[in-house]
């Protein structure tokens, strides 16, 4: 997070649409954004996600369904999302968010390659019926 200065784009409107689970952010240059919430719950930046450093990141998987429960203001530089899995640790600074939105189509397909390449899935039904069969085992026949 760089913190604010001047080429920092400042939100004027952050709108969350829960039937279809998106994250309107409207910038004061005019740029708009729609970003869903499994995508920013994917894209956290918390570090239980994406850990440390280089090479500590985990595949964040299941979160297809994701909802938000609430949008916390963190001072005047952040937002803090409060998501329906629990996780609420994740501070969303408006650089962040306006990168997200400017680069989510590309990051969107990279995250799709590392969920095949990981053998997967972006339900969370998946990921009990992958719990049952044991460790090992990627849910694919």
């Amino acid at each position: 997070m760089a913190g604010l200065d001047e080429s920092t784009k400042i939100p004027t409107e952050i709108r969350l649409h829960q039937k279809s689970r998106i994250l309107e952010i409207s910038f004061e240059d005019g740029e708009r954004f729609e970003l869903s919430y499994e995508f920013l719950r994917v894209f956290t930046p918390s570090a239980e996600a994406r850990g440390h450093g280089p090479g500590q990141e985990v595949l964040q998987v299941g979160k297809r369904d994701v909802g938000i429960d609430r949008v916390e203001a963190v001072g005047n530089y952040a937002i803090r999302p409060v998501f329906t899995d629990g996780h609420d640790s994740g501070l969303y600074s408006w650089d962040l968010l306006y990168d997200l939105g400017v680069n989510r189509d590309r990051l969107w397909q990279a995250y799709l390659k590392r969920l095949e390449q990981a053998h997967a899935s972006r339900d969370p039904a998946d990921l009990q019926t992958v719990a049952a069969r044991g460790p090992g085992t990627c849910g694919r026949h």
